[in-house]
């Protein structure tokens, strides 16, 4: 039966069905979430049409909005500066803008709200030297607020592939454009920034999905979006048909902003002739030029990372006597046995779906592979309702057809599938990189021993991309421990971990009880972020 091998657009053997299968686990839950807008409406769902749906949309078209424009300023002027300018501290500067990405937005949140708020020791102290009445001091709990936590949050997306854009076509693009006639200024708008745009764009768009799978800071702020909608009706109004219709429309959105970049990446057409033209001379900026330029990094710096960390180390000291007990081994071990699961069983599947695409690289596997990896585009919240409405139906046919008293939903089962369908786009990227640095000629060798299929993945793949695959299982386990809205929404009774801990004392305001949890997850963050350093600096040299 070779017949499936020499198709060109088709492979049914066992890899094709396994392709099939993992693409077919991602597009189930999307399929439940957007055929729920051709059920009949209940009466939870007509009155939030009545009452929030309008609020919700434009809450999140303005929070989107807000988020693009920071994000792409703060991403695009530091990523410039670090990458083609001289100024003091750069090459600090150059690895420390990237570290906010180690923080969640939700732990962002509760420490400005923290800081800033009224009673907060910022206004406190203002109130104390100036007086009750002599000052103005902006809302921190408003729009502009969470825009602000966002855009310091998601930045590093957007000024990682900035740089890396910067860096490829360095100062060269620069001087040419002087050379026709152009100043400094006008040669960076008209020539440097067009040709960066697809990377900014790409960083934009990361940001823009990140912000629309939010829930902890949203929530944090009590600004209502599509994510927090979702989780109302579902556990507010304990509708589930209301949470999967409210998930479809944010489904719509996600899709057109995809449209959007698509449409945008169609238009422009890049190409490299013959070598790169490297990174060239340093702009070398005037004195007054390059301390603004060390100040401006460091109040990003500052404000993004450092004050939020040692704030948190501040209330972590003040309280870990009272509040450290053997509640947190609990909540660590879970955060860990999820991480440690979801990351052992998302590389396992990514590994066989590339293998499957290196035996058949057809058009037909290729779209098997685009299924795939669309999961992360689509927020937590939407994927816990996708998961949980197929679980709930499978339930229903185990009890009554088979008289079974066993239910999948509400398990680690109905968890670790929500994490696979969410995270294997972020393994899919670091495990294919590395297996296609294997030459064809390493499986026609293996191939000639008599070594096939998953021997040859175990004992010829596995050793080589040894790397990749850890870079996988890390990212995944990293994105595990810092992921709210699916373990909130489908965690078993009694498996909390370190992120529904802090969600329950911001919950209830208490910010230094939710410190201690937050600096062990921005530490399990700091791992990816070291990796990601390291491999910059080595393709660097």
């Amino acid at each position: 039966m070779r017949i499936a091998r020499r198709s060109p657009h088709l492979s049914i053997d066992r890899w094709g069905l396994v392709a099939f299968f993992v693409a077919a686990i991602v597009f189930v839950p999307l399929g439940v979430v957007l055929s729920s807008l051709f059920k009949e409406n209940d009466g939870v769902w007509s009155h939030l049409v009545e009452t929030t749906l309008s609020g919700v949309l434009w809450n999140t078209l303005f929070l989107t909005l807000g988020v693009a424009i920071g994000t792409a300023f703060l991403g695009v002027s530091l990523a410039w500066l670090t990458a083609a300018t001289r100024f003091p501290g750069r090459r600090f500067f150059d690895w420390a803008l990237i570290l906010p990405m180690a923080i969640p937005a939700y732990v962002t949140a509760f420490v400005a709200i923290g800081l800033l708020d009224f009673t907060g020791p910022v206004q406190t102290g203002i109130r104390q030297v100036f007086g009750e009445s002599s000052f103005w001091f902006p809302q921190i709990r408003s729009r502009g607020g969470v825009i602000l936590v966002m855009t310091l949050t998601l930045y590093p997306y957007v000024y990682l592939l900035a740089r890396n854009a910067f860096m490829t076509q360095g100062c060269r693009a620069l001087e040419a454009a002087q050379s026709l006639g152009h100043s400094r200024w006008s040669g960076f708008f008209r020539v440097a920034l067009p040709m960066a745009r697809p990377w900014i764009v790409g960083g934009v768009m990361l940001a823009l999905m990140e912000t629309l799978s939010d829930f902890g800071a949203v929530s944090i702020f009590n600004y209502d979006t599509f994510a927090t909608a979702i989780y109302q009706a579902w556990f507010g109004f304990f509708s589930l048909s209301a949470a999967s219709q409210m998930a479809s429309l944010l489904v719509l959105l996600v899709f057109i902003l995809l449209l959007i970049e698509q449409g945008l990446a169609a238009r422009t057409r890049y190409t490299a002739t013959g070598r790169s033209g490297g990174l060239g001379e340093r702009i070398l900026m005037k004195p007054l030029h390059r301390y603004l330029a060390l100040g401006f990094a460091s109040l990003v710096f500052l404000a993004a990372f450092l004050i939020p960390v040692v704030q948190l180390l501040v209330w972590s000291l003040s309280i870990i006597k009272e509040d450290f007990d053997s509640r947190y081994f609990s909540y660590l071990g879970h955060s860990l046995a999820l991480g440690t699961m979801a990351s052992l069983l998302t590389v396992c599947v990514v590994l066989m779906l590339a293998y499957a695409h290196r035996l058949h690289d057809t058009r037909f596997m290729k779209i098997l592979v685009r299924i795939s990896t669309l999961g992360y585009a689509l927020p937590g919240s939407v994927l816990a309702v996708g998961v949980f409405i197929p679980l709930a139906w499978l339930d229903n046919q185990l009890i009554d057809r088979l008289q079974l008293e066993f239910t999948l939903k509400g398990t680690l089962l109905a968890m670790l599938l929500a994490y696979l369908v969410r995270f294997l786009a972020v393994a899919h990227h670091a495990v294919e990189s590395a297996m296609k640095r294997i030459s064809k000629h390493i499986d026609e060798s293996a191939r000639n021993l008599g070594c096939t299929g998953f021997d040859m993945l175990r004992r010829v793949y596995f050793p080589i991309m040894r790397g990749g695959i850890l870079t996988a299982m890390v990212l995944v386990f990293v994105d595990v421990m810092k992921e709210m809205p699916i373990t909130l929404m489908t965690r078993p009774f009694g498996w909390d971990t370190l992120a529904i801990r802090i969600f329950e004392m911001t919950s209830e305001g208490e910010w230094e009880r939710a410190a201690l949890p937050a600096l062990a997850v921005i530490v399990a963050g700091l791992v990816p972020v070291f990796l990601l350093t390291r491999n910059g600096n080595q393709e660097k040299a």
